[in-house]
């Protein structure tokens, strides 16, 4: 151990110091201080390859006051030019493109939108799928780009909110249940067939029910009765010919009538039937058709 000792000294005194003093050098000599300056350059050399690889990676990675690559950031939002891929999903507000270009999703599997409440619920998606588009909603609705209902589809009613709805299906459009609407035509020049295979078809109106046919013929064809029955009114075949014929005949006419003119008559239970005419009404003569 080495030991320093101080002596306090005046003026004109005079200290006899030993021969043999012993001198001590303060550092780091020898190969400490190689090891060290070896270690600082090292340390150097690993800061500048930081600094290059940072300069390299900024560049590479198009970094800049505004943004990364094609991600810029502006005040309204993100905004991101070309194609990107997300591998996570993505949580957005807003998704629009810009004036002069479209907008394109795509996935190799499907492509779902989702939109979640406050507690994380989801309350409305669709999804596009390879073989199905489905939409999960309380209700689904199309608009026109002035907000005009063109659409609306929800659990108690399906609304076509547009003039005129056209069904071009060679088998035309099939419906499960009753169909409201003001008006069934078909193409010019082309003809509208209503039926029911295995049921009854009906047709009614608060105000009454026109069936027209400008340019053609009205045909009701059935393999049982057809029943037409007014409960207030009549019923009136308003032409200028009416056709009966497959009308019953009754039995030949008096002796001498060979006119070929016939009168129609009405049995107890409606049922109509001819007979040959005369000077007075033979329709008794052929009752027995209604038996």
């Amino acid at each position: 151990m080495v030991c320093e000792q101080y002596t306090t000294t005046s003026e004109g005194t005079h200290i006899d110091r030993p021969e043999n003093q012993h001198v001590y050098k303060i550092g780091i000599y020898g190969w400490r201080k190689r090891c060290l300056y070896l270690f600082v350059l090292l340390l150097l050399i690993i800061l500048l390859v930081n600094f290059a690889l940072t300069i390299w990676i900024l560049k590479v990675m198009w970094f800049s006051p505004t943004g990364m690559g094609h991600l810029r950031v502006m005040k309204d939002g993100l905004r991101l030019e070309g194609e990107s891929e997300f591998l996570f999903p993505l949580y957005v507000k807003e998704i629009h493109s810009r004036v002069d270009s479209s907008l394109l999703l795509q996935s190799t599997q499907n492509v779902t939108v989702n939109a979640r409440n406050s507690e994380e619920e989801v309350t409305g998606r669709l999804k596009v799928g390879p073989k199905m588009v489905e939409v999960q909603s309380q209700q689904f609705q199309i608009n026109t780009k002035d907000g005009k209902p063109l659409f609306t589809v929800d659990e108690k009613e399906v609304v076509v909110g547009t003039d005129k709805l056209r069904v071009t299906g060679p088998e035309g459009a099939l419906f499960e249940h009753s169909v409201e609407t003001p008006l069934v035509s078909a193409d010019p020049f082309q003809d509208l067939r209503l039926e029911s295979p295995t049921r009854s078809l009906s047709m009614d109106a608060p105000k009454g029910v026109h069936v027209k046919a400008h340019a053609g013929t009205i045909e009701a064809l059935s393999q049982m009765d057809i029943i037409f029955h007014s409960s207030d009114g009549t019923l009136a075949l308003d032409a200028e010919t009416v056709c009966l014929p497959k009308l019953v005949q009754g039995t030949g006419g008096p002796a001498g009538s060979s006119q070929r003119l016939y009168e129609i008559c009405v049995c107890p239970d409606g049922k109509l039937y001819l007979s040959v005419a005369s000077t007075g009404t033979t329709c008794h003569e052929n009752s027995h058709v209604c038996l």
